[in-house]
């Protein structure tokens, strides 16, 4: 009994480390993308008021 514990426990948790990891790149190129359209974002609004302050 031992001997299938051991290899399936084995097999186990390389599966969920290595999907761990997939997952962990998932959120990291998610929070990049994020603070680059916040960036964005905050410089359209700058944009945009310095338009409207320019025409008056």
């Amino acid at each position: 009994m031992k001997k299938i514990i051991i290899p399936l426990a084995l097999v186990l948790m390389a599966t969920f480390l290595s999907s761990c990891s997939a997952i962990e790149g998932i959120f990291k190129a998610g929070a990049v993308t994020g603070i680059i359209a916040v960036i964005v974002v905050i410089a359209l609004i700058i944009w945009v008021i310095s338009m409207f302050r320019g025409k008056s």
